[in-house]
């Protein structure tokens, strides 16, 4: 037998229901905030990630899955939307269009890492990106439509923010950490050395124990903020206090891409342990530019959907029911199954879910799957029924029974 890869999952029938209602109160969020959807593929060429992601960051240097394509090119299944959603705005010429240009994507992603609760190597993301806004009320706006997405699923959970400033920012205080880690270096782990040098911050993000016992004492970046960012970091959360949306300070969030800059933001909850991030976010003003682009500023945020999935499920969230037909048409014989065919083809053209027999079970046996399969109605097609064309309507719920005819079906069931 052929198993499933490790780190995978299947979506069976009976769950995928709840996929959907997820995704449709992603796209439901995201029309109420002017988004639209962009697609992009399921791979790019390595240099955009490596580029556009960081070439110090995990995800570049351990989780990727990275190969040659026939052509010798290296390619790799996309880890994250961002890259891949800036790449096609300088592509496509968008940054020509009238901005803010405000989007989102419902995307698979891929990367390699040991399998936890709610995250998988191949797993799910809604994503929002706004493009040509630096202004601090689209920092807000993107958080607000965070925060009404995880609302809408009948979640909670806590919004942190930071800001890790600018590049100007960011020089003297790599310099303070440098300074602060440098006599602790030989006690922190293979991967915090070799940021050291190359991108200090990412150390604070460690999830090594005695790395972060001693990043725990590190500076932190909001008292190097620069006066532009300090400006912008207080508008932020004036915008946040109008739109009334409760938020905590952590200057312990950097994000774990080195895109990101001024503002970043996680939605966390301790439903699901240790990995309690559901949503994170922030702007990223250099992303465009970094990859050959026009400087063009952007905010956004990403979810995770078998995380939010995992956790409504442990917070006791309320999923609508699943899919029923309205009726079940259960036919007696051959020539009251063809009958029960003509008429549930009618049914369907009229938007009436519905179901026939197609395994020649006897009428006991079509009357348990109905069951089975949550029919508000069974209708009954036999010999007599033929002859008179009607159906015997039975109410799954509380058994009444009522003739209907034939021609009276689409009219009665769509009613229903």
């Amino acid at each position: 037998m052929i198993n499933i890869p490790k780190g995978t999952k299947d979506v069976l029938p009976a769950d995928s229901y709840k996929w959907q209602y997820v995704e449709e109160k992603a796209r439901q969020v995201a029309r109420l905030y002017g988004l639209r959807e962009i697609r992009t593929p399921v791979f790019e060429y390595t240099e955009l990630f490596s580029r556009g992601v960081g070439e110090t960051t995990d995800v570049v240097t351990k989780e990727m899955y990275t190969f040659l394509d026939k052509g010798n090119r290296s390619v790799t299944l996309k880890p994250e939307g961002t890259a891949g959603v800036a790449r096609s705005f300088i592509e496509n010429g968008l940054y020509g269009t009238p901005m803010p240009l405000k989007m989102y994507y419902i995307i698979p992603a891929f990367r390699y890492e040991r399998p936890q609760a709610g995250r998988l190597r191949e797993f799910h993301q809604f994503g929002a990106e706004v493009y040509g806004s630096a202004a601090p009320d689209t920092d807000a706006e993107v958080i607000a439509l965070a925060h009404d997405f995880i609302a809408s699923l009948g979640l909670k959970a806590k919004l942190r923010i930071n800001s890790i400033g600018c590049k100007k920012c960011r020089k003297a205080f790599n310099d303070a950490l440098k300074e602060y880690f440098r006599p602790r270096l030989g006690e922190m782990c293979p991967d915090c050395r070799a940021r050291f040098d190359k991108n200090p911050m990412r150390m604070l993000d460690c999830k090594v124990p005695a790395c972060k016992a001693i990043a725990a004492g590190a500076p932190t970046i909001l008292d190097y903020l620069c006066d532009d960012c300090k400006e912008h970091f207080a508008a932020v959360q004036k915008y946040l206090q109008i739109a009334g949306i409760p938020y905590e300070i952590d200057p312990g969030i950097v994000r774990g891409l080195d895109y990101y800059t001024r503002t970043v933001f996680e939605f966390v909850s301790e439903e699901i342990g240790a990995q309690g991030t559901v949503l994170g976010g922030g702007r990223y003003d250099g992303l465009i530019e970094e990859i050959g682009g026009p400087s063009t500023p952007a905010v956004g945020f990403a979810a995770g959907l078998e995380r939010l999935l995992l956790l409504m499920e442990k917070s006791g969230a309320s999923f609508p029911a699943a899919p029923a037909p309205v009726v079940y048409i259960a036919g007696m014989d051959a020539a009251c199954r063809e009958k029960a065919f003509e008429i549930a083809a009618v049914l369907r053209r009229a938007g009436v879910p519905c179901e026939v027999d197609h395994m020649e079970r006897s009428l006991k046996a079509q009357f348990k799957y109905a069951d089975k399969l949550q029919a508000k109605y069974t209708a009954v097609i036999g010999g007599n029924e033929l002859q008179e064309g009607v159906m015997d309507v039975k109410n799954m719920s509380d058994s009444s029974r009522e003739r209907v005819p034939f021609a009276d079906a689409v009219g009665y069931f769509a009613e229903k």
